[in-house]
């Protein structure tokens, strides 16, 4: 059985999340208070109900600070709970809230003025989910994700019913652009040759043979990827026996379109090779061709 309890600030994607574990084929439930999860989990075992995904959140009050107790006790009792928190940037969070004009849970009638009042809502909001944000299994950051983006990473982590050793996610990313929230571990790679220099290369993404030939060119590439293909499968058998369920590996440029993605395939090609459950995200990569139409993703507004 697997019973996810799914949290995280406003906005951040929560209730898109629930819409796709249902459409995963679980049995969903959303906002329910803490101390009801025992029953609710005890209900499904009676109801061989395999797959479980509930919400709770700050939308219920002060009760949500029983959460952490609640899972400790989940856990004591060897019930199989895990836990799934969505992130996002405060600038996301203010975008979104902005963009459906939707009041925040903690948005008071003292706050004033758009942006500040929901700033300090959002910080509010952190400070009350920080004790569940520590005791997470898994922390997945939305920011730049579109809904159909969550949902494919929802189906890559909890599509079957059990949980089969570490998931691993191998995260592209651009320094520019800021470092991903949900990193467990950080490469840089910025002192690679650059493909940006190169006007036919520059349009290219790193999973283009041309890009890819050029980053390894870089005597270095090769031996720096070793390096960290040395520490990371020495890293994860100790995750592993750890019990530790996801970790997101980050490889980083400047701008997250070349070195980055490169690296980040290179990486996961090896793990899949070693027998390692491995999922990919290019989190800043551009498409290659330019699209004729304009795209507008789906706002993840709760």
């Amino acid at each position: 059985m697997r019973f996810v309890i799914i949290t995280g600030p406003s906005g951040a994607g929560k209730t898109h999340a629930l819409h796709s574990f249902e459409d995963a084929g679980y049995f969903a439930s959303d906002n329910l208070p803490p101390r009801l999860l025992p029953g609710l989990l005890t209900l499904c075992q009676e109801e061989k109900r395999e797959r479980v995904a509930v919400v709770v959140d700050t939308r219920i009050g002060e009760n949500f600070s029983e959460l952490p107790s609640v899972l400790a006790q989940l856990r004591s009792e060897g019930h199989p709970a895990e836990t799934l928190y969505l992130d996002a940037s405060d600038e996301a969070l203010l975008h979104r809230y902005k963009e459906t004009r939707r009041p925040h849970p903690l948005l008071s009638e003292k706050d004033t003025g758009i942006s500040g009042g929901i700033l300090d809502a959002i910080e509010r909001e952190r400070d009350l989910l920080q004790p569940a944000r520590d005791i997470a299994d898994r922390i997945l950051d939305t920011s730049t994700l579109t809904a159909t983006q969550l949902r494919d990473a929802i189906h890559d982590t909890y599509a079957s019913d059990s949980r089969p050793g570490l998931l691993i996610t191998v995260i592209s990313f651009g320094f520019k652009h800021g470092l991903p929230m949900d990193a467990d571990l950080v490469f840089d790679v910025r002192f690679l040759v650059n493909p940006h220099y190169v006007p036919e290369l520059k349009p290219l993404s790193g999973r283009n043979p041309k890009v890819w030939a050029f980053v390894h060119s870089d005597p270095r590439t090769d031996e720096f990827a070793r390096k960290m293909l040395d520490l990371v499968t020495f890293a994860l058998p100790e995750y592993d026996r750890e019990g530790k369920a996801y970790l997101n590996i980050a490889i980083g440029c400047t701008g997250g379109q070349h070195r980055s993605v490169a690296l980040s395939e290179d990486m996961a090609s090896q793990l899949r090779g070693e027998g390692w459950r491995v999922v990919v995200r290019h989190r800043d990569m551009r498409e290659e061709v330019p699209m004729m139409t304009t795209s507008t993703a789906q706002g993840l507004d709760r």
